[in-house]
This record gives structure tokens, C-alpha cells and sequence, in this order.
């Protein structure tokens, strides 16, 4: 019900996409930025609450995202500021994190948000965000969960990913990683120009 009434408001003022639901598993109590956003600590419970969310947007005419992938419930850094670091194994984030994503990719989510977090076992590329990984965005979110919708990288004009990029390097990077839309490049023109010359270097 909260999912159809929410789309419907979406549809009054024209908007297309709703970036939600929220399926971070907050499992940091100490966490500074998904807190309250998420549905709980849960999986299942979130994985529940989440798919009825989903459902009822999409089924109301508004497409859906799931975020932040692959799961920004176990940090104490604001990525809006820096780049939180998830010192995870494989396995926990598997067993822990991607099972709401997993559960809304199977169910037809129309697309996913691509965190800015650092998380070793998944790169080990130092200072590189999830956001700009091929291995998250491309190895483990497109070939392994087999999603096959739209990709957003969270704003690039957060201190998480745009600290260690010029603008233009850092959207040609997110494009390479295998995102679809690149959310709030800080200078359009700069990523334009660097977008295009990457383009044409690839010929």
C-alpha cells in the first residue's frame, strides 16, 4: 500500500524513477547515514518489506532501485564525506548483505544503486569505490545475481568517489566499471569531453 501510494504521488509530478527501497542490512548500530533508512538488521525481514515496497511502485507504473549495493549497513562513515571501508569477507557479504539484493533481482527490480564503499575482498584496488569496481558492478551484480536492469552509480559529486578523481576521469571510470547512469557528475561539460575522448580512444 505504501509502495502504490508513493507511486502515485510520483506519477502526479511526472517522475519516472523512485530510488528506493533502501535494502542496506543496518547491522552498525553506529552507522551514520543508512540508520533509519534501512528496514531493519534483518535480511529476511528486510527482504520482505523491501519486495512488497517494489511491488507496489512497479506495479503502479514507477520503477524501482534497490540500494546501496553490494550493501552499506555495516559502516560508520558517511560516504557522502569519505570512503567507508567494509572489512568483510566474501562470504559474510554473501551470506549477510547481497540476500535482499538477490531477492528483488529475482523478482524483477528494475534497477540497482552502485554504493561508494571500499571493500578489500571484493577489489583490492587501493581507494577504489564499489561504484567504479567491474568486479561489483559487472563480475558479481550483472554475471553472478544476473540483474539485467539499470545501473546507477550513487552522486559522484560525493567525497567517497570524487576525493581521489578529477571530474571527466571519474565518470569515464564509472562508465568502464559497467554502470548504466551516472547520477551528479560535479562538471557535465569536463565528463562530456572526457566520456567522448574515451570513446574515440577505444576505436
Amino acid at each position: 500500500d505504501m509502495g502504490v501510494a508513493i507511486a502515485h504521488e510520483c506519477k502526479t509530478m511526472g517522475i519516472h524513477f523512485n530510488f528506493a527501497p533502501v535494502v542496506d542490512v543496518n547491522s552498525n548500530p553506529l552507522n551514520p547515514i543508512i540508520n533509519a533508512r534501512s528496514f531493519g538488521e534483518i535480511p529476511l525481514n528486510i527482504s520482505n518489506k523491501a519486495l512488497a515496497f517494489m511491488n507496489g511502485m512497479q506495479e503502479s507504473g514507477i520503477l524501482a532501485c534497490a540500494k546501496h549495493f553490494p550493501g552499506h549497513g555495516d559502516t560508520d562513515t558517511d560516504s557522502h564525506k569519505k570512503l567507508p571501508i567494509i572489512d568483510h569477507t566474501k562470504a559474510h557479504i554473501d551470506s549477510v548483505d547481497i540476500i535482499p539484493f538477490k531477492r528483488l533481482i529475482d523478482k524483477g527490480v528494475a534497477s540497482v544503486m552502485v554504493a561508494h564503499l571500499n571493500i578489500p575482498s571484493l577489489d583490492s584496488t587501493e581507494n577504489r569505490a564499489s561504484s567504479l569496481s567491474p568486479y561489483v558492478v559487472d563480475t558479481l551484480l550483472r554475471q553472478k545475481l544476473n540483474f539485467s536492469g539499470l545501473t546507477f552509480t550513487d552522486a559522484l559529486n560525493m567525497r567517497g568517489v570524487s576525493s581521489f578523481y578529477k571530474s571527466g576521469a571519474l565518470e569515464v571510470a564509472a562508465l568502464q566499471a559497467g554502470n548504466d547512469i551516472l547520477l551528479f557528475p560535479e562538471d557535465i561539460p569536463a565528463a562530456f569531453t572526457a566520456i567522448k575522448k574515451a570513446i574515440q580512444d577505444s576505436l
